[in-house]
């Protein structure tokens, strides 16, 4: 699908608009979901704009999933991405906040950034306790999970209490893509593609940035992460990275690399019988968690009584 994308602002209408009718045809979201659109933006600044999704039979309220899309930071939204946001909801029982944030070329770094940023602390002041709050995401929509997490915990702020990334970019240069690319093709889109794309969000933005280029040795306390990549992608050599890169600062990174699957494969649920497996293992992650999460909180209250 993506290997048509033309990765150039004249290009950018015709591919949104491609790959939402693919998406649509090939991963929709399920039937008796309930969708909530919320649009909090404003003509400057951070904007919060997104839906709530509530999968069949979801009824759980202690806790919710902040989901960060991906495709290039351009090219996707939250309604497209309902493939997964109403399965993850019915899988865990739990609400899913879908963020849309603002696109490329339009908007540039950090727009995309800043505005998961202020969908986080949007739901924090609603009142959800970021102990109880999961943040997925799907490719781009990793690295924007990621760079959430990071000034969180730099800042001294609570991160979330889990991630689970899908297909996560790690190296927005490709550089780490590339080297996999000359082993095995990634049968979707190359990496010099991908980089042209990314670079309509970039444009003239020092790669050497930490919110581009991310280290992990200067944080404590990385929150447990999952990792799902398809074998066949070139992006698995990302997800092998950020697994070293997270293990080995002390965090916990479960790693899968799921064998014959592409780019994001959670999301052809219509033609990919192993999206569906995927996911549930996503959501029993992301349940599992957060009951790990509640245990340590209920042993601190007892400690400190």
């Amino acid at each position: 699908m993506t290997t048509v994308i033309p990765a150039n602002r004249h290009g950018v209408w015709f591919a949104r608009r491609l790959v939402a009718t693919s998406l649509a045809a090939l991963g929709p979201g399920l039937r008796g979901s309930r969708i909530v659109q919320v649009d909090r933006s404003t003509p400057q600044g951070p904007s919060l704009r997104g839906e709530w999704v509530r999968g069949p039979q979801a009824r759980r309220e202690d806790a919710v999933i902040l989901y960060v899309h991906g495709s290039g930071y351009t090219l996707c939204s939250a309604r497209t991405h309902r493939g997964i946001t109403t399965r993850l909801s019915r899988a865990t029982g739990l609400p899913v906040f879908a963020c849309d944030y603002r696109l490329a070329p339009t908007h540039r770094f950090p727009s995309a950034a800043d505005d998961v940023r202020a969908a986080y602390e949007w739901l924090v002041a609603e009142g959800h306790d970021p102990a109880r709050i999961v943040v997925a995401g799907d490719s781009a929509g990793g690295h924007l999970a990621l760079d959430l997490t990071l000034q969180l915990l730099r800042e001294g702020s609570p991160p979330p209490a889990a991630l689970a990334l899908f297909s996560p970019v790690l190296d927005l240069s490709m550089a780490l893509a590339a080297a996999r690319e000359r082993v095995r093709r990634d049968p979707m889109i190359s990496a010099a593609r991908a980089a042209r794309l990314i670079d309509l969000y970039l444009a003239d933005e020092d790669p050497t940035t930490p919110r581009v280029t991310f280290t992990f040795d200067d944080v404590e306390g990385f929150p447990a992460t999952l990792v799902q990549a398809g074998a066949r992608e070139m992006l698995a050599a990302d997800a092998y990275e950020l697994a070293t890169v997270i293990n080995r600062g002390g965090g916990r990174c479960t790693l899968e690399v799921w064998p014959g699957q592409m780019h994001v494969f959670q999301a052809l649920t219509r033609v990919v019988p192993e999206a569906e497996a995927a996911l549930r293992q996503a959501a029993d992650f992301v349940v599992s968690e957060l009951a790990a999460s509640e245990l340590r909180r209920s042993l601190t209250l007892v400690e400190g009584a």
